[in-house]
């Protein structure tokens, strides 16, 4: 009996561990909340948050990431420029690198719009941490919400430190009905 419980004990043990390492080096589960990604993703949505993915893989132009907006909070955006980028946006149209690019993540807010425009215009040298570049300066991201016209983005708070990325978000586990797994868009920038 004895051996048993000693067996059961060290068992636990190792699940414990084996779960800490897991949610603090490799995945992490988040809850989103707000609608700056609606209808990629839904406010009280759950999703798993790929930790280790990103940093040997790399980011690219498109994925969807959780990164440290501040001491207290994670937002969820899409990568839409990386370093040495030239972006610009010309009424809602994006062009990377001078190469008009399509972004069908946007389709459904750009039907169900409020204004004239949802991304507006703007170039990289006027954001905020730009030091006005015209390129995206080395470790900066330019990050946007799918929901243009309500997202808190790079539009308003500038370009992000690579170094505050956590993750690229790898799958929506909840609702289960809705589940997903790649939130890339199919063209490439």
């Amino acid at each position: 009996m004895k051996k048993e419980i000693k067996e059961w004990i060290i068992a636990i043990a190792i699940a414990l561990v084996l779960v800490l390492v897991i949610t603090n080096f490799i995945a992490k589960s988040y809850t989103v909340r707000g609608d700056s990604m609606y209808p990629t993703l839904k406010d009280g949505e759950k999703v798993i948050v790929n930790m280790i993915g990103f940093k040997t893989g790399g980011l690219e132009k498109g994925n969807v990431i959780v990164f440290h907006a501040t001491k207290n909070s994670d937002y969820v955006k899409r990568v839409i420029g990386m370093p040495g980028d030239s972006i610009e946006y010309k009424h809602d149209q994006l062009y990377v690198n001078g190469k008009k690019v399509k972004e069908p993540y946007l389709d459904y807010n750009e039907k169900h719009k409020s204004y004239d425009e949802i991304t507006g215009s703007f170039k990289v040298k006027n954001l905020p941490n730009a030091n006005g570049s015209n390129t995206i300066p080395k470790n900066k991201l330019l990050v946007l919400g799918d929901n243009r016209e309500v997202s808190k983005d790079s539009r308003s708070f500038g370009l992000i430190d690579e170094d505050q990325v956590v993750g690229k978000v790898s799958l929506r586990y909840w609702p289960f009905t809705s589940f997903k797994v790649n939130f890339n868009p199919d063209t490439k920038y």
